[in-house]
């Protein structure tokens, strides 16, 4: 098959490979070389016309556009919509699954259960990353061979925490991040690693979230240890003490209800959701039927189909939230002189998504067909279980900091352009939309989503198998982007408001 048509409302399909001039599509031929992946127009349409895909609404025609011809951004424009919601209205209750499904986690005291044993090393600002990435070098594989069942020191660093407000949406969301860094459940134990004089005082945070010091956790400044060598060394000091605490930890078989997994697309193309994204949202819902939780998120890349999410929202305070997080972001791009069309990307085009709206639709689709039973701050602990979602913005690595401190202990990412991304402490699971990029970076792929279209795999079967690879992934078995040391870079706290 040359071409897939996704509904038969839509005005355009999709083009399977590259197609020369001439090519038969259902009642018209093409009028140009058509790449694969994107789309041809099955009808004429006039300047102004809605151009329909997924059965929904991804942008109108800039030009007249003949049967035939190719529909990209040379044609199709975004507008701004205006949507009348509906809440409530597409409820699909959960069938409890009849068998409950276990994995090998490691519970921990408080109840939570952790998929990885780090110890981590947190930073309250960007004047302590550099003691703390000396101090994580120090515990190489060679010193960590006494200690079987610890999963790595991690330092989880960034370029704030200063220069910044003392309270505010920023301030907030960067305390909120800590939090749910410090308390995660992949990690054994923790070291806050200050300045001493930041903005971002670790005090404050211990203060606000009724933390407490212990064998576990640490904190210490560089300014009160008086310098950074000394800080090193003591640093050095206490995770060592850990190390023998953390190597008590244990796997022990724990219901799949305990996985919070954060549903995550990055680097997408036509295919994402039409593969990838469907297979993950199919594995989302098998989740849910199990009790467990999935934490959409990426808000700007929702946009155009939150509507979708509304219907499915299990009541109107739920729904309204989300509407919420819409509006401030339309008020966000416009106060900052941006569009919600920045997206997609130049390699998203290149891969044959045109608007936010396409993009979006594709996007949503990883949630599943759940209802939606929470919508949270970004880094905000999520509670619920079942479909949820959280606010964050569309960079990938922001967006799964925000989802890990909201207690993720999975990530799964879906990837039409290819993607080396990976991530700490929460291990991320990597499937490729099309087989010809899982083929080409088959180091860097967990999952080829793209039979669903190369070898006429179902939905369901590879959504089944993102399913079992969670529970292997969270059991133990490495990624591929844990075996390739991905994941001590990747930790991006939204940076919300001014620098002064």
């Amino acid at each position: 098959m040359d071409f897939v048509r996704l509904d038969r409302a839509d005005t355009v399909v999709t083009a399977t490979r590259a197609l020369d001039v001439g090519v038969a599509i259902e009642d018209t031929h093409t009028t140009a070389l058509i790449p694969s992946g994107h789309k041809i127009a099955t009808a004429p349409m006039r300047k102004g016309d809605p151009v329909r895909k997924y059965a929904q609404l991804i942008g109108y025609a800039s030009c007249d556009i003949a049967a035939g011809d190719h529909v990209h951004t040379h044609n199709t424009e975004f507008r701004n919509i205006d949507t009348a919601y509906e809440f409530s209205t597409d409820l699909r209750p959960v069938t409890p699954a009849t068998t409950q499904d276990t994995f090998m986690g490691y519970r921990r005291e408080n109840g939570r259960v952790g998929t990885r044993n780090y110890i981590a090393i947190v930073t309250s600002v960007n004047c302590s990353a550099t003691a703390a990435r000396m101090i994580a070098d120090h515990f190489t594989p060679a010193v960590l061979a006494g200690y079987p069942n610890v999963d790595g020191v991690a330092a989880f660093v960034h370029g704030t925490g200063c220069g910044m407000a003392d309270s505010g949406d920023g301030f907030e969301a960067l305390q909120r991040v800590m939090w749910g860094y410090a308390k995660h459940p992949n990690h054994a134990g923790v070291l806050m690693v200050g300045l001493g004089c930041e903005m971002n005082q670790i005090d404050w945070l211990l203060e606000a979230y009724g933390l407490k010091q212990s064998p576990t956790f640490q904190t210490m400044n560089i300014q009160n240890v008086a310098g950074l060598r000394r800080t090193v060394e003591l640093g050095i000091d206490k995770i060592t003490a850990m190390l023998p605490i953390a190597n008590q930890a244990v796997r022990t078989p724990c219901p799949v209800s305990e996985l919070m997994v954060a549903l995550q697309c990055g680097g997408s193309d036509a295919w994402s959701g039409v593969t990838a994204n469907p297979a993950l949202g199919y594995a989302c819902d098998l989740l849910t039927a199990q009790g467990a939780t999935g934490v959409l998120a990426e808000t700007p890349e929702i946009y155009g189909a939150e509507h979708l999410l509304t219907r499915r929202a299990v009541d109107r305070a739920t729904g309204d939230k989300l509407i919420g997080l819409i509006k401030w972001w339309e008020d966000y791009t416009a106060r900052n002189n941006g569009s919600m069309d920045n997206n997609p990307s130049p390699g998203n085009k290149k891969g044959g998504l045109t608007t936010i709206l396409e993009k979006s639709l594709g996007a949503a689709a990883k949630g599943g067909t759940s209802p939606l039973t929470g919508v949270y701050k970004y880094a905000e602990p999520v509670t619920a279980k079942g479909f949820t979602f959280m606010d964050s913005p569309g960079y990938d690595p922001a967006s799964v900091t925000g989802q890990i401190a909201g207690g993720c202990n999975l990530v799964c990412f879906t990837t039409g352009r290819g993607s080396a991304f990976g991530s700490k402490p929460a291990p991320t699971v990597k499937i490729a939309t099309n087989t010809e990029m899982a083929r080409r970076m088959v180091e860097d792929m967990d999952i080829d989503a793209g039979e669903i279209l190369s070898r006429g795999v179902s939905v369901e079967d590879k959504g089944r198998e993102i399913y079992d690879m969670f529970l292997r992934v969270a059991s133990g078995e490495a990624t591929k982007s844990e075996a390739q040391g991905l994941g001590d870079y990747e930790f991006v706290p939204w940076q919300i408001g001014a620098v002064m």
